[in-house]
């Protein structure tokens, strides 16, 4: 197969259609950015004849003048490969209207198959022998211009696609499931896109999680700030977690601080909080493991936060359960502060060094 086409003219798309129609089978794919961008859409559309791959760049040409695509995938006479071609269909209806017939689907080919791994890339290395680049997986096809390795990427994904197809059908000829295969390849036909415009889900933000567990002025606190994302996230055209994450929103509406300064304690309290657990996960981890002293587990050694060796001295039977204290000629030890917590109080120390 030559080298991948860039199509981004209307000319130049209607010729390679023209081409593509001649043949009985293409492999189909496309490319948003819903991880980076607030409007998603479709940023590129990859098409791939037995002999010829294209990149067809839709933001480029003119929406008039990708009717020729339309046209191609309404050809009852032509076969459309797609892998997991749900949210294809229904973004290529939203977008521009376009209806596809006669579809061959590997991922749902894969599943009827059996085969315990369905991805493109798991599939493609089990029956083609080709490992795919997984490095632009979540890249920003929005971005011009594609690099060379995003375009090269994008043209893996259906440059290989056909012999794929061939090899599950021919898995599931032997085991006789093609007919079920073709049920479900029919049923994909009639997809078209049911989800709601952006930014007009008002309830949307009843569906982050924690937000059931919230008191009704905190929920009705979320529900601004849920809209005030939205609104900063359409602005600036990005995804809405890349303004603030959920647990962000969830946290302060639960705070619900009356000032500034009251938001900034809640950010750096949070901050604060993993850098003292996350270094406490060290220093038991390296205690536990290289010194062999200490049998209390990986977060379970209070001790390691006042001292880098485990405090606790063995008691004595019928102690309290507190630290003995220390011979004058022994070194002296930080004392194990787990006893004397009220959460634990009279219960003894787990700590053993």
């Amino acid at each position: 197969m030559s080298a991948p086409l860039y199509v981004d003219t209307g000319p130049e798309l209607a010729a390679f259609i023209t081409a593509v129609r001649r043949e009985s089978r293409v492999g189909v794919d496309t490319e948003a950015a819903s991880f980076h961008r607030y409007r998603d859409r479709i940023y590129l559309l990859q098409v791939s004849s037995p002999s010829q791959t294209a990149l067809i760049d839709p933001v480029a040409i003119a929406k008039p003048d990708l009717g020729p695509v339309g046209a191609m995938l309404a050809d009852p006479q032509l076969e459309k490969t797609f892998h997991d071609a749900d949210y294809d269909l229904r973004v290529l209806d939203r977008d521009y209207g376009f209806r596809a017939v006669r579809l061959f689907d590997t991922r749902i080919a894969a599943q009827l198959a059996g085969e315990p791994a369905i991805g493109l890339a798991a599939l493609l290395e089990k029956h083609v022998g080709v490992k795919l680049d997984k490095e632009h997986q979540k890249a920003d096809w929005s971005i011009r211009p594609l690099t060379p390795p995003m375009l090269a990427y994008a043209a893996a994904d259906t440059r290989y696609l056909l012999a794929l197809r061939d090899a599950l059908e021919q898995r599931l000829t032997a085991l006789e499931r093609l007919t079920w295969a073709v049920e479900e390849f029919k049923q994909l036909e009639s997809l078209r896109w049911t989800g709601v415009a952006a930014g007009s889900d008002d309830d949307g933000y009843l569906r982050l999680k924690g937000a059931k567990g919230l008191a009704p002025r905190s929920l009705a606190a979320l529900r601004l700030l849920h809209r005030w994302r939205d609104t900063v996230a359409a602005r600036e055209d990005k995804a809405p977690f890349r303004i603030i994450g959920n647990d962000s929103l969830i946290a302060v509406s639960r705070a619900l601080p009356a000032a500034r300064p009251d938001l900034g304690r809640i950010s750096c309290a949070a901050g604060r909080r993993w850098k003292r657990w996350s270094a406490l996960g060290r220093r038991t981890a390296r205690h536990s493991n290289r010194s062999g002293k200490c049998g209390a587990g990986r977060s379970r050694c209070w001790a390691t936060r006042y001292s880098k060796r485990c405090a606790r001295t063995p008691s004595s039977p019928g102690s309290s359960g507190r630290s003995a204290p220390a011979s004058s000629t022994a070194p002296t030890r930080s004392r194990c502060p787990r006893p004397s917590h009220p959460r634990w109080r009279g219960r003894p120390c787990r700590c053993r060094s």
